[in-house]
């Protein structure tokens, strides 16, 4: 069984995106993903479900919900805490996949990228969309939140959480996260809400968080 700096290979440069996805998929034999995650103290799902929960503190019931990179369904089990009911996920590895429906907490999950390429995502489906670890090498470029926007309603938000040393690690022709998002809200296509940092990401290393609405 690969350990836990063996699977961050998935991070580096020069692999496909099923090669990444089936590293992901591999990751999940015998729960290892969520036992890695467990001693690593992963902070993100808690965090990104902690400010859901604060933008949204009535009819939880009602607000859809888009978790994007949903890998094995940590963040659906944190929303459900908090009553959010109505929850699809989207990921690229099939065995993350598989062990996010046995949470059984996401009506509809979709075995897709997000990048450069158009979902199968209707336009504005979404009250807000998560993204909790997905945005790095290898990962979801920083394009991907122009599909990102496209799925979420006028007035939504989108709330990333991600590792800070990351940010300046992904796109191709966008070297940094906070640049693409400056150009989106150039184009008045989001408002920056929020961005701040925070502690204890993972294993001590701080994170950033994101928060957006669609204009």
């Amino acid at each position: 069984m690969a350990n836990f700096f063996d699977n961050l290979r998935s991070t580096m440069r020069g692999m496909s995106p099923s090669e990444v996805a089936e590293c992901y998929t591999k990751w999940t034999e015998n729960g290892q993903y969520d036992k890695d995650m467990e001693a690593r103290n992963f902070s993100a799902p808690s965090i990104l479900a902690d400010e859901v929960a604060k933008c949204f503190p009535v009819t939880r019931d009602k607000i859809k919900i888009m978790d994007i990179a949903c890998g094995t369904g940590l963040v659906g089990e944190k929303l459900a805490a908090y009553g959010f009911t109505d929850i699809d996920g989207l990921d690229p590895s099939e065995g993350m996949l598989n062990q996010c429906k046995e949470r059984r907490h996401y009506k509809k999950l979709y075995q897709e990228f997000c990048g450069d390429n158009q979902l199968h995502i209707d336009n504005g489906k979404y009250d807000c969309l998560l993204v909790s670890a997905g945005i790095g090498e290898n990962h979801i470029p920083c394009s991907g939140l122009i599909e990102m926007i496209r799925i979420v309603k006028t007035g939504g938000l989108i709330l990333i959480a991600t590792r800070k040393e990351f940010k300046e690690y992904v796109g191709n022709d966008i070297d940094e996260l906070d640049t693409f998002i400056s150009e989106m809200e150039s184009a008045n296509k989001v408002e920056l809400i929020e961005r701040r940092d925070f502690a204890a990401y993972s294993a001590e290393r701080d994170g950033i968080l994101y928060i957006l609405k669609i204009k």
